[in-house]
């Protein structure tokens, strides 16, 4: 995997940069919605998406204060993060979450679940439609008393930052699943993992990090922040940055998507339009395959031609999954503003799941394009809704769905791929390059060697 990093990623850290004030762009969506005003027609510009609020908040502690504020934190109460805090810590300190400048206080945490967004000072609007909190349970709280600061350390009690100017508030959970996910039925991945049985208040405050989240697994050179992001895309010469979310091996149904977007936007008149290919690098559940994985076969993906990556940077999203579906979909879009992004690719379903009691899916497929087509605070952002990619049996590739000869197509799921992949059969040619698919086996076929007792190969970084 070093090759890729070596072609497709810069990982320097880019010295500061300011961010042109930008005309607003528009993409009109194909969508029938006779009640909202639609959007005007995209106008063309060089220049990047400002960031919400006008700048990237970066929340690191200076070097030549580092020494100081290490001093100071470890006189202060301690609060153990978790794995996903941990990721938030990542997310807040890098700008993805701009303008926020910590874990939300009572204010920002009822204006995310209540309208999915924040009024800033001067009365504009950004879209925030995930809270981004930090719990404590009662024993924490009274430890924190009447203090204004508390230090937030690791699991192995190393101090990563200080949070300061504190607010402690309740923890109403059922409501804020309620409004996230719109259930409270059982099941609920992210729910089980960070909210059910984490403490009854929330703590909010200014987020300094002394500590920037490293993870040592071979893949923190594609954890590029969207000040760097923005520096590669700027070297590129970028006149247009189209992202595309996933967390799912790439086949060729998905780069049909992503080329045939950079072939639009050539026809719009960009003249160099460049790919974010940004799979999700935080949590996700048991069954998603793991992330190490994933970069690997999006090597090959590479590799083997599939994505011009002249033309494709590839990096790591740092975010946890919640699989919130519309709701969602407006935090990983907005983000990418802040990245640089003034297009996000949005397909069938984004961030859903099935429904965790019944056999449905949780989400109608078509809300997610929807929302985002109207979401408050994302009006800069121009929406790409992917036409439906299916295999053609006629040419022996993915190709666009042509309902008049629907009996030439084949819809291969997520879960025919799984067992093919489990059984090291082969798809059908065309569906995944012959490298990302050897990939996807041997995934699950070191699956396969824990459960027999055997210890799996690790996998190449």
């Amino acid at each position: 995997m070093a090759a890729m990093a070596s072609l497709y990623l810069k990982t320097s850290i880019p010295t500061p940069h300011s961010f042109p004030k930008l005309q607003k762009i528009h993409f009109t969506p194909p969508l029938a919605l006779p009640t909202h005003k639609t959007r005007p027609a995209t106008r063309i510009s060089a220049s990047l998406i400002d960031p919400d609020g006008g700048k990237i908040v970066e929340l690191f502690v200076k070097q030549s204060e580092k020494e100081s504020k290490l001093k100071h934190a470890l006189s202060l109460p301690k609060i153990t993060l978790s794995k996903i805090d941990l990721q938030w810590v990542h997310v807040l300190s890098e700008g993805w979450a701009s303008p926020l400048k910590g874990f939300m206080r009572e204010s920002e945490f009822l204006q995310t679940l209540h309208f999915n967004s924040l009024r800033l000072e001067n009365g504009s609007v950004v879209n925030m439609s995930v809270p981004i909190v930090l719990a404590i349970d009662d024993a924490q709280k009274s430890r924190v008393g009447s203090g204004t600061s508390v230090a937030l350390v690791n699991d192995k009690g190393d101090v990563v930052a200080i949070l300061s100017g504190i607010e402690i508030y309740k923890h109403n959970k059922e409501e804020r699943i309620a409004r996230t996910w719109g259930t409270t039925a059982p099941g609920l991945p992210y729910v089980d993992e960070s909210i059910t049985h984490a403490g009854n208040w929330l703590i909010g405050g200014d987020l300094e990090v002394i500590n920037p989240v490293k993870y040592d697994d071979n893949l923190d050179r594609f954890r590029l922040s969207p000040a760097q992001l923005r520096h590669e895309f700027e070297t590129r010469n970028a006149d247009a940055v189209f992202a595309f979310q996933l967390r799912n091996p790439v086949h060729n149904g998905h780069a049909l998507l992503m080329t045939d977007t950079r072939r639009r936007l050539l026809d719009m008149g960009y003249k160099n339009p460049v790919l974010l290919l940004h799979p999700l690098g935080g949590y996700t559940k048991a069954d998603d395959v793991p992330l190490s994985w994933r970069m690997k076969q999006h090597e090959k993906v590479l590799e083997d031609g599939v994505l011009d990556p002249e033309t494709t940077v590839v990096s790591i999203f740092p975010s946890p999954m919640h699989y919130a579906g519309p709701t969602e979909v407006q935090w990983h879009a907005k983000a990418r503003v802040n990245a640089g992004a003034n297009f996000y690719i949005v397909g069938r379903d984004p961030a859903g799941m099935s429904h965790p009691l019944e056999k449905r899916d949780l989400y109608d497929a078509d809300h997610g394009k929807k929302v985002l087509s109207m979401a408050p605070g994302l009006e800069r952002l121009n929406i790409l809704p992917f036409k439906v990619a299916a295999y053609d049996k006629t040419q022996s590739k993915m190709a666009f769905f042509d309902p008049l000869r629907a009996q030439d197509f084949l819809f291969i799921s997520g879960t025919k791929m799984r067992t093919l992949a489990k059984n090291k059969e082969n798809p059908p040619d065309g569906f995944m390059c012959p490298g990302g698919w050897k990939v996807l086996v041997e995934y699950y076929d070191s699956l396969a060697a824990a459960e027999n007792g055997r210890i799996p190969e690790p996998v190449p970084a």
